[in-house]
């Protein structure tokens, strides 16, 4: 027979993903355990400050996520010269 204490208590199933313990991607601490419903938690952070120092790397543009060059119109004129469905037909 299993215990079922855990549910009960709101705690979630065993391997549940909130439950699993994270690095802090700042400083590699064990990050803070997830907030209660309506709380607030600096999750996947440690804490508070971590977060702000990684929304600070952010904002001076250590971090950044690749795109296209927008100057690359390959992909229009690819687009505009596949024989494509017209949507509207439909």
């Amino acid at each position: 027979m299993t215990d079922t204490t855990d549910n009960a208590a709101g705690k979630g199933a065993p391997g549940d993903p909130a439950d699993r313990q994270l690095a802090c991607p700042t400083c590699g601490a064990p990050a803070a355990a997830p907030a209660a419903p309506g709380g607030k938690s600096p999750r996947p952070f440690c804490s508070r400050r971590c977060a702000d120092i990684d929304l600070g790397r952010w904002f001076q543009g250590r971090y950044a996520i690749p795109a296209v060059d927008a100057a690359d119109d390959s992909i229009i004129e690819t687009l505009a010269a596949a024989d494509l469905p017209d949507r509207d037909a439909q």
